[in-house]
C-alpha cells in the first residue's frame, strides 16, 4: 500500500470515529439535526476507508447498502431502509462464505439458539412486524455466524451489529430503556468497522504475527 493511500486511510478513519462520537453525543443531548447529519455521514466515511484498503467490491457494496439504509430509515421509506440493510447482509455473507474458514457448528448452534430466544421474547410486542423482524433477524444472525467463521475480529463486528439491531427490536417491541439509542449507534459503528477491517486487515496483523505495514 502506498504511503499516500495509507495516510488518507488514517485521515478518513479518524473522521469516521469523530462522526461516531458526534452521533452518540447528539443522541445523548437530543440534538435532532446534528443526530441526523452525523448518522448519514458514518457509512460513506467507512466506505471511503474501505476504498483506501483496496477492499473487495462486495464488501464496499455492503457498506454502501448500509449507507442507503441509514438514509432511508430517516425518511418515511422504512421498508426500503430495511431492504437496503438486508442487501448489505447478503453482501457480507457472500464475502465471508467465499473465503476459507473453520466452520464451527458450535458457533452456528449458539447463534441459532440466540435467534430463537430473541424472537420468543420480542414477538409478543411486535404485532404485525413479527414476521419481517424474524426474517431480518435470521439474515443478521447468518452474518454474525459467517463473520465469526472468518476470523475473531469480523466475528466481533457481526456480534455487535446483531446487538445493535436487537436493541432497535427492543424499542419496536415496547421495551425501550434510557441510553438505548446511544448504545445502539455505538455498537453499530464499531460493529461495521470490525466487519470491514476483519476482511481488509492482513491475517498476520490480526494474529499479532508478521511485520506491521
Amino acid at each position: 500500500m502506498r504511503l499516500g493511500q495509507l495516510a488518507r486511510g488514517r485521515r478518513v478513519l479518524a473522521a469516521y470515529w469523530g462522526a461516531t462520537v458526534v452521533q452518540v453525543a447528539a443522541i445523548v443531548i437530543d440534538a435532532k439535526i446534528l443526530k441526523q447529519a452525523s448518522k448519514v455521514t458514518l457509512m460513506p466515511l467507512l466506505w471511503q476507508w474501505t476504498r483506501t484498503q483496496d477492499a473487495p467490491p462486495l464488501l464496499q457494496a455492503a457498506v454502501l447498502a448500509s449507507a442507503a439504509g441509514d438514509l432511508l430509515l430517516e425518511t418515511d421509506l422504512q421498508l426500503a431502509g430495511i431492504a437496503a440493510f438486508a442487501a448489505a447482509h447478503a453482501c457480507y455473507l457472500a464475502v465471508f462464505l467465499s473465503r476459507p474458514a473453520q466452520r464451527s457448528w458450535r458457533v452456528l448452534a449458539a447463534y441459532a439458539a440466540l435467534w430463537a430466544a430473541l424472537i420468543a421474547v420480542l414477538s409478543p410486542g411486535l404485532g404485525s412486524q413479527r414476521v419481517p423482524v424474524a426474517a431480518y433477524a435470521l439474515l443478521l444472525t447468518a452474518t454474525a455466524v459467517a463473520s465469526r467463521w472468518h476470523n475473531p475480529r469480523s466475528g466481533l463486528g457481526g456480534a455487535l451489529f446483531l446487538v445493535s439491531d436487537a436493541l432497535i427490536a427492543l424499542r419496536l417491541a415496547g421495551r425501550d430503556f434510557p441510553g438505548r439509542g446511544a448504545l445502539t449507534m455505538s455498537t453499530y459503528a464499531v460493529g461495521q468497522y470490525l466487519l470491514t477491517s476483519g476482511v481488509t486487515t492482513p491475517q498476520d496483523d490480526l494474529t499479532g504475527s508478521g511485520h506491521r505495514r
